[in-house]
C-alpha cells in the first residue's frame, strides 16, 4: 500500500508540471510511503506521477513506482494489493511478448496486464487498488479504483489539467486548488457522517466510485464507466441446502483470507473477539507455523454505553495461540489525537471508531507488523446489525396495505404532538412518499432535523434537497438488475455503495496508513461479495437471527461462546467523555464556528448541545475542526496541557499474552 499522486495538463493549457509542483504533493502523504517514493516527469512536462511507497510485495529497487514497461510507453502509479499477481503473471509468461524486470512485483503485472487486455484487465485482478495508468502513444490517463472501494482515489479538474491522488491534502498542495465547502456535499454529510462519491466536502474535489474508472484525453474530455456491479455477478441460491450454503461460506472465506496472508513483511489481526475477527484469526492462524500476532483495544474505567470485549478477544487469542498485545484508551488520548485524527481524515468522517482504529495500528506497527487483516464487512453482508432487524420490521409494517390518507393523518398528528422532527415521523414520511425507510447504516440527522440545524441561508440555497437525490441512482440500479429485490438485499446494497466504501473503509485506510499499516479486508474479496449476495434474504436471517447463516458456516472453527455472545460493535465510549474535558471543549469549537460562519443555525445547535445528544455533537465537532484546519488553515488548539503531556497509557500497554 502506497500513496500516488499526478497532474495531467491538457492540449489546450499552458500548465506544464514540474518537480517543485508535484514533489509536495507527493510527500504530503509521506506517511502512506516511507520506505521509497519518486516522480516521473514526461519530457513535454505535461504529464507527472508521483509516488511514496510501502514496501509489502517484492522489496527490491526494481520494483520502486513510478514504473513503466520495457519500452516506456506505459506508465503507472498502484495504491494497493493484487493478491493474484502470481497466477496472473504465469498466465502473462504463458502469452510470451514481455520483458520482465522485477521477480514478483504485482505492479509490473498491472502494467503487461494492461499491455495485453486493455482495460479489461482489470477483471482479471483480484485485490483492492487505486492506480493511475498514462498511455504514452494514445494520451490516455487511466484512473481505477477497485470493485468495492477500499482504497481511495481523488481528483479534480481545474485550471486546464487534472489533479489526482490517494489523499486530498495532496491536492490541496496545489497553489490554484479552491478550499471550499460544498453546501451539498455537507447537506448529505449529516445523513451519512461522509460525503457519497463522486462528492467530497471541497466544493470542486472528487472521489472516484469504487467499480469504477476514468479515462481522460489530451484535449480533456472524460469519460467514466462503471465497470463493476455485484448484481451482473450473483448466481442466485434459490433451493441450495443450509449446509451446503454454509460450506461454500467458510471455503470462500478461507480462500480470501489465505490470499491477504501473502506478504514480504510481517502480517496480523485486528482481534475483538467478536464473530467476524475471531473467524479472521482462526482461518489466519491456518497452517502457521509461529504464533501470530493479535491487536486489540479497549477503555479505561467502566462505562455504560460500550463494555470492554478485551476478555473475548483474550480468550480467541488463545484458542489459536496468538501472541496478543492489547492497550487501554482514555478521554486524554482522543483529545490529543484530534489534530491528528482531521489531518489524516482529508474530509469529516464523522465515526468516533477512527480513534480507535489509530491506536490499535499503532500498536501493530510498534511492534514491527506492517499489515493488519481487518473484520470490515461482514455485518453489511450478512444482516448483523439489531438495528437492521429494527429497520426492516419497519419496512416489512410499511408494506402492509394501509391506506395512504391514513398515513398521511399520522403525519399530521405526530406534527401536532412536536414529533415533527422525530425518528418515526421520518421513517412514516418516507413510507408514505413510498420511499425505503432504509437509507444507510449510519444516518446521523434525518431530513428535518438537517432544516432545523441549518442556517436559513443554506437551507434556502439547498432548498428542495434531500439526501435521497444522491441515492436515487443506486435504488435505480438496485431496481433494474437485483435477482431479488427483497429490502434485506437492498440493505446490503446500499451500504456496499456508500457506508461501507466511504465511511468504514476510509477510517481503516486513513488511520491505519497514518501509521504507515495496510489494512486488509478478507469479508469484502469480490469473489466472497457476490457469494454472499447470491444467498437468498431468509437464509442470511433464518428464524430472525442475524447473521444466522455466517455462524452456521464457522461453527467448529471458533468457540460457540464467540458465535452466540450479544452482539457488541467495535464502539467508543463517547456519551461519558462528552459529560468531561470533550463536552467542554466541543461547546467552545462549534459555538466558535457558528459565530464565524453562516452554516449551521445557533440556536438549533444550543439546543442540541443542551440536550447532550453526544454522538450527533461529535458530528458537528468533526466538521468543525475539518473547517478550521483545511479551510480556514487555522492550528488546531486543544485544551491547555494537553499538547505537552505525555499521553497516558495503561499498565497493560504492549503487554504481551503468549499461550
Amino acid at each position: 500500500m502506497c500513496g500516488i499522486v499526478g497532474a495531467f495538463s491538457f492540449r489546450d493549457s499552458s500548465f506544464r508540471v514540474s518537480e517543485r509542483y508535484l514533489t509536495p504533493m507527493r510527500d504530503a502523504m509521506a506517511h502512506r510511503g516511507p520506505d521509497g517514493w519518486g516522480n516521473w516527469i514526461s519530457s513535454d512536462g505535461r504529464v507527472g506521477l508521483g509516488h511514496r511507497r510501502l514496501s509489502i510485495i517484492d522489496l527490491s529497487d526494481d520494483a520502486a513506482q513510478p514504473m513503466s514497461n520495457e519500452d516506456g510507453s506505459l506508465w503507472v502509479v498502484f495504491n494497493g494489493e493484487i493478491y493474484n499477481h502470481a497466477a496472473i503473471r504465469t498466465e502473462l509468461e504463458q502469452l510470451g511478448g514481455h520483458r520482465w524486470k522485477t521477480d514478483h512485483s504485482d505492479t509490473e503485472v498491472i502494467l503487461h496486464a494492461f499491455e495485453t487486455w486493455g482495460i479489461d484487465c482489470i477483471q482479471k485482478f483480484r485485490g483492492m487498488f487505486a492506480f493511475a495508468l498514462w498511455d504514452v502513444h494514445k494520451r490516455q490517463l487511466w484512473l481505477i479504483r477497485d470493485r468495492i472501494g477500499v482504497k481511495p482515489l481523488y481528483y479534480s479538474l481545474h485550471h486546464g489539467r487534472i489533479t489526482f491522488a490517494s489523499e486530498i491534502k495532496a491536492l490541496l498542495q496545489d497553489p490554484e486548488q479552491p478550499r471550499e465547502v460544498s453546501p451539498e456535499a455537507f447537506y448529505h454529510y449529516l445523513s451519512f457522517l461522509t460525503s457519497p462519491a463522486p462528492q467530497t466536502l471541497f466544493a470542486g474535489i472528487h472521489k472516484l466510485a469504487g467499480g469504477t474508472w476514468l479515462r481522460i484525453d489530451d484535449d480533456g474530455q472524460v469519460r467514466e464507466q462503471r465497470y463493476w456491479d455485484v448484481w451482473d455477478h450473483t448466481e442466485p441460491l434459490v433451493g441450495v441446502g443450509e449446509a451446503e450454503i454454509a460450506e461454500r461460506i467458510l471455503s470462500e472465506l478461507r480462500t480470501a483470507v489465505k490470499l491477504r496472508k501473502v506478504s514480504d513483511v510481517p502480517v496480523g489481526v485486528f482481534l475483538s473477539g467478536g464473530i467476524d475477527s475471531s473467524t479472521n484469526a482462526a482461518l489466519f492462524s491456518e497452517g502457521e507455523s509461529r504464533p501470530i500476532q493479535t491487536f486489540s483495544i479497549g477503555y479505561q474505567g467502566d462505562y455504560k454505553s460500550y463494555r470492554n470485549e478485551l476478555d473475548y478477544a483474550r480468550k480467541m487469542a488463545k484458542v489459536v495461540g496468538a501472541e496478543h498485545r492489547e492497550r487501554l484508551l482514555t478521554q486524554d488520548d482522543l483529545i490529543r489525537f484530534l489534530p491528528e485524527m482531521i489531518h489524516l481524515q482529508d474530509e469529516p468522517i464523522a465515526d468516533p471508531v477512527c480513534v480507535p482504529v489509530y491506536y490499535v495500528s499503532k500498536l501493530a506497527r510498534d511492534h514491527g507488523v506492517i499489515v493488519c487483516q481487518v473484520g470490515e464487512g461482514a455485518d453489511e453482508l450478512f444482516c448483523g446489525y439489531p438495528m437492521w432487524k429494527l429497520k426492516l420490521q419497519l419496512q416489512r409494517a410499511n408494506d402492509l396495505p394501509v391506506p395512504l390518507a391514513l398515513k398521511r393523518a399520522g403525519l399530521a398528528g405526530l406534527r401536532l404532538l412536536g414529533g415533527g422532527r422525530s425518528l418515526p415521523y421520518e421513517w412514516l414520511r418516507r413510507g408514505t412518499s413510498e420511499l425505503p425507510v432504509f437509507w444507510g447504516g449510519a444516518e446521523a440527522f434525518n431530513e428535518a432535523e438537517k432544516q432545523h440545524l441549518l442556517s436559513p441561508s443554506l437551507r434556502k440555497q439547498l432548498n428542495g434537497l434531500t439526501s435521497w437525490d444522491t441515492l436515487l441512482p443506486i435504488r435505480r440500479r438496485f431496481e433494474d438488475q437485483a435477482w431479488d429485490r427483497s429490502h434485506l438485499n437492498w440493505m446490503s446494497y446500499v451500504d456496499l455503495n456508500v457506508r461501507l466504501p466511504e465511511l468504514l473503509l476510509m477510517r481503516v485506510d486513513k488511520m491505519a496508513m497514518g501509521v504507515s499499516l495496510e489494512g486488509r479486508v478478507p469479508f469484502l474479496d469480490h469473489k466472497f461479495v457476490e457469494l454472499a449476495m447470491s444467498i437468498p434474504a431468509a437464509v442470511k436471517i433464518g428464524n430472525g437471527q442475524l447473521k444466522s447463516i455466517l455462524k452456521k458456516s464457522v461453527r467448529g472453527l471458533i468457540p460457540d461462546e464467540m458465535i452466540d455472545r450479544k452482539k457488541q460493535g467495535f464502539g467508543v465510549p463517547v456519551h461519558e467523555w462528552f459529560l468531561g474535558k470533550l463536552g467542554a471543549y466541543a461547546e467552545q469549537q462549534i459555538s466558535d464556528f457558528c459565530r464565524r460562519t453562516d452554516f449551521l443555525d445557533r440556536s438549533a445547535v444550543d439546543a442540541l448541545m443542551r440536550r447532550r445528544r453526544a454522538s450527533q455533537v461529535w458530528y458537528l465537532l468533526n466538521f468543525v475542526l475539518w473547517w478550521k484546519h483545511y479551510v480556514a488553515s487555522e492550528a488546531l488548539n486543544l485544551p491547555e496541557g494537553f499538547a505537552t503531556e505525555t499521553p497516558v497509557q495503561s499498565l497493560l500497554d504492549g503487554a504481551v499474552c503468549s499461550s
